[in-house]
């Protein structure tokens, strides 16, 4: 399976200005209802807040994976978000992240959304895909070192 078909060039954010976990999971929603049909950023809000209340999707190492299933959405899609200072989170490590991948699935695609939501975690723990996307220059940088983890050739 290839992330990348599920990451559209107008979903990543190469500097992302935010001062805490709220505004870009708000922030995220946004973005979210204008490049996926169907998506109520306002649900998608919700679902992010009661998934993080849950416990941090900060996975540490200066990453952050937020995810939900909405109901109605027609696909599923990956949204990547760089910070450049780094926002609060509550991540496990309680460092800040500045990585930040939403994953977003229709809520009847379950075993897809785990698969992608594994596949991203496994790319996200490389040391060298993190410092990768952290120093690419632009969206299409960024894209082009996820396509590169995927495919296991960085």
């Amino acid at each position: 399976m290839r992330i990348l078909k599920y990451l559209c060039k107008d979903c990543i954010e190469t500097d992302l200005k935010a001062d805490s976990k709220d505004e870009v999971l708000r922030l995220l929603a946004e973005k979210s209802e204008q490049v996926c049909p169907g998506l109520d950023g306002g649900a998608l809000l919700s679902v992010l807040k009661e998934r993080e209340a849950l416990g941090s999707t900060g996975i540490g190492g200066g990453i952050a994976i937020p995810h939900g299933k909405i109901a109605g959405l027609e696909k599923l899609s990956l949204l990547l978000f760089r910070s450049l200072q780094g926002v609060p989170f509550n991540a496990l490590d309680g460092k800040p992240v500045r990585i930040i991948v939403l994953l977003v699935a229709p809520e009847d695609a379950p075993a897809l959304y785990l698969r992608v939501l594994a596949r991203i975690s496994k790319l996200l723990k490389e040391t060298n895909v993190i410092e990768a996307l952290l120093s690419a220059e632009d969206r299409e940088a960024m894209r082009d070192i996820l396509a590169k983890a995927d495919s296991g050739t960085i």
